[in-house]
């Protein structure tokens, strides 16, 4: 084998490729990639046996073939060479190494045997539908930051995506990501692409969600999704990323989300973050707690630390109810109302133990629900 390719080609798709291998390894082939050569094109593959992404660029092929090359230390000598230099690979069949040249620089690379590379099968038999990167990319950013880390309940490490029927008076059914952690929760709807309506639903894992999203930075093109009840693939222009799906049931998070919040605010979302987060500064590592008191006009954060003092800001709003009161999570508060595009946040809260139900004043189409904390 023997190709050459330029370097910011070849940086750009092994940013992508080398982020799915892990740091550490106990099966030697899972730290390499695939680097397969042929006609005009590098085809770059890497997995963990969960995720595996395909990406391809442009080289010349002077001789086709395949080799696996350690991930990081390749990600590594490519990174550190001169943009714009064109940088050469020779497979050495007798000594089982990769020559990787640019001009003056060398290094030997050690290789594995391609053929105990795994591959993934694809999702080939699932639910096809195209959807524009914009609206994936809105499902993904609003959702993830509610992901779950609990490895004890696994069916919350991930997004839930699952088609929604027309409401009614509306003609065309929606495409819904929900994420929580049992404290936070984040359901955001698009129009649902066609094709979409038979979809499966499934949770897509946290890793892939990261590794999807980094993919979506560099296009604004459409993408093709496949869907079946244990893999999903997306498919790119010049990348394709599959992954096994969670297997676990979402939990009906419907039943959590408030119908009849009485107290409804109005108020100025950078005004609300920067005033949550400025009296946040005293409050314990362990708690964080911050409470809210609103009353007519105007909404006033506390936080009392023992150690640290007191603070307290108020700012206006637009509210005409009776004072009511409520605490939470400093953090976890100001990661919800960040989640807001309109410049104005609609709150709605309900008792002191209720869960309050954050969106946007004039797009309702993402709902935010966060848990109190006891005052």
């Amino acid at each position: 084998m023997k190709f050459s390719i330029l370097k910011t080609q070849l940086f750009k798709a092994l940013s992508h490729v080398q982020s799915v291998v892990e740091k550490r390894n106990t099966i030697p082939i899972l730290s390499n990639i695939l680097l397969s050569a042929e006609g005009d094109t590098l085809s770059m593959t890497a997995t963990d046996l969960d995720v595996e992404i395909i990406e391809t660029a442009d080289a010349i092929v002077q001789t086709a073939g395949a080799v696996t090359l350690p991930a990081h230390t390749l990600y590594e000598i490519v990174r550190k060479i001169p943009e714009s230099v064109l940088i050469d690979f020779e497979l050495n069949d007798a000594e089982s190494r990769v020559y990787v040249t640019a001009g003056k620089i060398m290094f030997t690379l050690p290789c594995l045997p391609k053929d105990d590379f795994p591959l993934m099968s694809s999702a080939e038999d699932g639910v096809k539908f195209n959807i524009p990167a914009g609206d994936l990319k809105r499902i993904l950013d609003k959702s993830k930051f509610a992901i779950s880390n609990e490895e004890t309940r696994y069916y919350l490490n991930g997004i839930f995506l699952h088609y929604e029927a027309p409401a009614e008076g509306e003609s065309i059914g929606k495409l819904v990501g929900v994420a929580t952690d049992g404290l936070r929760l984040s359901r955001v709807k698009v129009a649902a692409p066609e094709g979409s309506q038979t979809v499966p639903s499934v949770i897509v894992p946290r890793k892939t969600v990261m590794e999807l999203r980094k993919l979506l930075e560099e296009t604004s093109k459409e993408i093709q999704i496949s869907l079946s009840d244990a893999k999903a693939q997306f498919t790119f222009e010049n990348a394709v990323l599959t992954s096994k799906l969670i297997d676990g049931v979402f939990p009906d998070y419907k039943s959590v989300i408030p119908a009849n919040n009485p107290y409804a605010v109005n108020v100025n979302a950078k005004q609300f973050i920067d005033a949550a987060d400025r009296v946040s500064t005293v409050s314990s590592d362990k708690v964080r707690l911050i409470r809210l008191t609103v009353s007519k006009g105007k909404i006033a954060f506390f936080v009392e630390n023992a150690d640290l003092g007191f603070a307290r800001e108020e700012i206006d709003c637009e509210y005409d109810g009776e004072e009511t009161e409520i605490g939470f999570n400093a953090r976890y508060l100001i990661d919800v109302a960040a989640q807001i595009d309109d410049s104005e946040i609609h709150l709605k809260l309900g008792s002191a133990g209720a869960p309050a139900v954050f969106m946007n004043k004039d797009d309702q189409s993402a709902l935010y629900i966060l848990m109190p904390m006891r005052i």
